[in-house]
């Protein structure tokens, strides 16, 4: 938890440098940090490194120096490194991104999902969902879809904390109930 409250002030902070820049520099800066978090994904061992206490900062701050020439981020991305660095936060980059992503979406008027069906869907039916919930939120909807073939048939939408569950899966679990009731 004390993680995700850390990740969450300081990529809250980077947002709001950009945000006095403009938007285009809030798409730089998000890129930058998904560049340099997806050279890391690569070698996990760094993560390791970044969280434990026994390297030093100069220690972690080499080793970021290698990752940054790779990625070449925006200067203000790499300052913040840099300061995640000195206070000892680098192993947050992820949780960082993925909250400034959130921050993102939320300044544009994103609205992120998941759609999970039985069968995968041909792209004419993905498009015509998503126009659906555009026009019902007023919102830009994308949509990652998935294919679970333990729901049987229909489909479950998550779209944040909210779950649309019109699956056959879930239908019979509410007849399987009534019948135990005896209705």
């Amino acid at each position: 938890m004390r993680g995700n409250i850390v990740a969450r002030r300081y990529a809250r902070a980077l947002f709001a440098l950009g945000q006095k820049e403009g938007q285009d520099v809030l798409l730089r800066y998000g890129k930058s940090l998904e560049a340099v978090c997806a050279v890391l994904e690569i070698a996990p061992k760094l993560f390791r490194i970044f969280s434990n206490p026994i390297f030093t900062v100069e220690e972690k701050k080499a080793i970021l120096v290698k990752v940054l020439e790779k990625v070449e981020p925006e200067p203000m991305v790499r300052n913040f490194c840099f300061l995640l660095a000195d206070k000892d936060r680098l192993a947050f980059l992820p949780e960082i991104k993925a909250y400034y992503g959130y921050l993102l979406d939320l300044a544009q008027g994103i609205v992120r999902g998941e759609l999970f069906t039985a069968i995968e869907l041909e792209e004419e039916l993905k498009t015509e969902i998503a126009k659906k919930l555009e026009e019902q939120s007023k919102s830009k909807v994308v949509l990652d879809y998935k294919v679970d073939p333990s729901i049987l048939g229909g489909l479950v939408l998550k779209v944040g904390d909210k779950v649309l569950d019109a699956s056959i899966k879930a239908q019979l679990k509410i007849l399987k109930e009534n019948i135990k009731r005896g209705e």
